[in-house]
C-alpha cells in the first residue's frame, strides 16, 4: 500500500488520508528500548542491489528515563547507536548504547547524574546537606551524551552532540572507545553536529568561543585528513577564521553551517544563549540548557561570509527577517553570488520549545494544536552578492536569471535579503535534508531529500527539485521514517542516480515493526525493505559507511 505522489504532494496526501494519526502510533518511537546482544537477521522483501554493500549508522535517544527519573526533552535521552549491515543481499540489525560518562554514571547511580538539554540533574539525595551544597557549586559539568550524529575523522569515527565532547566509536562492533575533549586542541566551547567533510577527508566545523576582550565570537575550525605518520588528525586541528558575534555575551544557537568551494556561510539567528545565565545556571536548583535560551526580538537574522583560502572574514552586513535555522541544505557559488538553501522556521520563538517529550507523546489532536502555535516551516533560498558596491543603494544586487530572491543595499550599508520560497506547506516541514553530498556539496545542484514532519511527527520521505520546485513523496499509513540517506550508484552520471536509506517504524505491525527502507532516489519507489522483530526508537542523523 505504498504511496508515491509527484508534484504538489501536500494536497494529494489529503486524498490518501495518510496525514492523520489518530491511533497515536508515533508515541512508540519515543519509548525506551534495550540493547541487542548480537546482530539480528532481517527479513528482506524485494531485491537489494548487488552493489549496495556497507553499513547504515544512526544515532538517537534510546533511554528515556533512568529508574524513576524521566528525561523531559527530545534531545535528552541517552545515546543509542544503530547499524544496519548490508552484504550480498542480506541484512542484519544491531544496536548498542554509547557508553558515555552521562550514560555510565546514570546506570551506576540509577538516576540522572549529568544535566541534559531539557532535564536538570539533581544532587544525590543520599548525600548529606553539606555535600549536596558543595555539589551545586563545583561548576558546570557538560554532557557528553552524543545522541545527534556520527562522522569520520581520518580513519576513525566519532559520535557527537553539540558540546565540546565527541566520542570515538567502533563502526563495526559499536563499542565505545574514547571520550575526546575538543577544548584540549581548539579554542571552542562546543562545535556543531554537522561538520563539512571534503573528498580528501578534511573536516571543517564551527563553534562559539571567547574572542577579543572576552567577547563572544564563532570559530571555523579545520581538522586535516588521515596523516601519513598515522598520528591523530584531531591533534593537528586549528582555527581557520573567526566570525564576530552580534551580541557580546549572547551567542546564537548554531546547529549547522554552509560551505561552498571558496566560502563559509554562517547564519546567525535571533535564538540566543544567555551566557551569564548559562554560567550561573548550575548553581541554581533545577536549571538546564533550555532555560538558558532566549530570543532577541529585534535583531532579525544575520548572514556572515568568510573566505576559505586565504582564510578571511568578509565585512559585508547581510540582514533579513527573523527565523530559526537548524539545517542548511546546500550552498554554492554562481557568477559572483552565493546561493544558500535552508530549512527555516519563521519568527524568533525557539522551535525546540515544542519538542518536549510530553508534547510529542500527546494524542494526535493535541499534537496538532501545539503545532498550530509553533513557528511555521519553509524551505528558502537566499542569495548573497560577493562584490558589493555602495553606489547601488536601493537597487536589487542580484542578477541571476533563475531566482526571485533579492539583495538590496540600504543607506546604513546593510544588505537586506529577501528569499525565494522553494517549498512551503502549513505545519508540513521539509527537514533533515540530504543531498548527493560526495558529488554536489558546495556545487550547483538540483535535488534535495528530506524527512517530512507533519505537525512535528515524521511521517513521510520527500524529494524536492530546488530548480523547478517539483516534489515527490513516499508515505505509508501509521509509518514513521527517519532522515533519508542518499547512496550513489557506482559510476553514476545523473545527480539522483542512487538509493535512499531510511529506518521506518510501523508500531501496529503484527510481527516486524521496524525496517530498513530502500527507495529509488529518482522517483521514491520502493526497491526493498529489511524487516526486524523489534521497535526502533527515533534517530536523528547518521551516515552510510561503504
Amino acid at each position: 500500500c505504498q504511496a508515491v505522489e509527484h508534484f504538489f504532494f501536500w494536497s494529494e496526501i489529503v486524498v490518501f488520508g495518510f496525514d492523520e494519526h489518530p491511533a497515536g502510533g508515533y508515541k512508540k518511537i519515543f519509548e525506551t528500548c534495550g540493547e541487542l546482544n548480537e546482530p539480528i537477521p532481517a527479513i528482506v522483501v524485494g531485491v537489494i542491489p548487488e552493489w549496495l554493500s556497507g553499513s547504515l549508522l544512526r544515532l538517537g535517544p534510546g533511554l528515556f528515563e533512568v529508574g524513576a527519573e524521566p528525561f523531559y526533552h527530545l534531545f535528552d535521552g541517552q545515546a543509542l547507536m544503530h547499524k544496519f549491515d548490508l552484504k550480498n543481499g542480506h541484512v542484519t540489525y544491531y544496536r548498542k548504547f554509547v557508553k558515555t560518562d552521562a550514560y555510565v554514571r546514570a546506570m551506576t547511580e540509577k538516576r540522572v547524574v549529568i544535566t541534559e538539554f531539557g532535564t536538570a540533574a539533581y544532587p544525590d539525595p543520599c548525600k548529606n546537606i553539606f555535600s549536596r551544597f558543595f555539589t551545586y557549586f563545583k561548576g558546570i559539568e557538560v554532557t557528553d551524551n552524543c545522541l545527534v550524529n556520527v562522522y569520520p575523522v581520518g580513519e576513525d569515527f566519532y559520535a557527537c552532540t553539540e558540546t565540546n565532547y565527541i566520542t570515538k566509536v567502533d563502526p563495526d562492533t559499536l563499542e565505545t572507545l574514547k571520550k575526546v575533549d575538543l577544548c584540549d586542541y581548539l579554542s571552542v566551547n562546543g562545535v556543531t553536529a554537522h561538520p563539512h567533510i571534503e573528498s580528501d577527508g578534511t573536516v571543517y566545523n564551527l563553534g562559539n568561543c571567547f574572542g577579543k576582550n572576552m567577547s563572544l565570537a564563532y570559530n571555523i575550525v579545520k581538522i586535516p585528513p588521515t596523516q601519513k605518520d598515522k598520528s591523530d588528525p584531531i591533534a593537528k586541528s586549528k582555527v581557520l577564521v573567526q566570525i564576530p558575534s552580534s551580541e557580546r555575551f549572547k551567542p546564537s544557537y548554531v546547529h549547522s553551517f554552509g560551505m561552498t568551494e571558496n566560502y563559509f556561510v554562517f547564519v546567525e539567528t535571533p535564538i540566543k544563549i544567555n551566557l551569564l545565565k548559562f554560567l550561573t545556571a548550575w548553581s541554581i536548583w533545577g536549571t538546564n540548557y533550555m532555560d538558558c535560551f532566549e530570543s532577541n526580538e529585534t535583531m532579525g537574522t544575520w548572514f556572515h561570509l568568510a573566505m576559505k583560502d586565504p582564510a578571511k572574514y568578509i565585512e559585508h552586513k547581510f540582514r533579513t527577517s527573523a527565523f530559526n535555522l537548524f539545517h542548511h541544505i546546500n550552498s554554492y557559488e554562481d557568477d559572483g553570488f552565493i546561493v544558500v538553501d535552508l530549512c527555516t522556521w519563521k519568527g524568533h520563538e525557539f522551535v525546540y520549545n515544542y519538542l518536549y517529550l510530553a508534547n510529542l507523546r500527546e494524542n494526535w489532536e493535541e499534537v496538532k494544536k501545539a503545532a498550530m502555535r509553533a513557528p511555521q516551516p519553509e524551505v528558502r533560498r537566499y542569495i548573497l552578492p560577493i562584490d558589493v558596491h555602495r553606489e547601488k543603494q536601493g537597487k536589487n544586487l542580484i542578477s541571476l536569471p533563475y531566482t526571485t530572491a533579492t539583495a538590496v543595499m540600504r543607506s546604513d550599508g546593510t544588505i537586506w535579503l529577501e528569499p525565494e520560497v522553494l517549498f512551503s506547506g502549513p505545519r508540513q516541514a521539509f527537514e533533515f535534508p540530504q543531498i548527493n553530498y560526495s558529488k554536489f556539496s558546495g556545487k550547483n545542484y538540483s535535488y534535495a531529500y528530506g524527512l517530512g514532519l507533519n505537525h512535528f511527527i515524521p511521517d513521510r520521505i520527500c524529494k524536492l527539485n530546488v530548480k523547478t520546485k517539483e516534489t515527490w513523496v513516499w508515505q505509508e499509513p501509521d509509518s514513521y521514517p527517519s532522515e533519508p540517506i542518499f547512496v550513489q550508484t557506482p559510476d553514476s552520471v545523473e545527480e539522483d542516480d542512487g538509493v535512499l536509506l531510511s529506518i521506518v517504524v510501523n508500531p501496529g505491525a503484527d510481527q516486524r515493526p521496524g525496517y530498513l527502507l530502500i527507495l529509488n532516489a529518482r522517483d521514491l519507489t520502493e526497491i526493498a525493505r529489511a524487516e526486524v522483530e523489534v521497535i526502533i526508537p527515533v534517530t536523528f542523523h547518521g551516515m552510510y559507511k561503504p
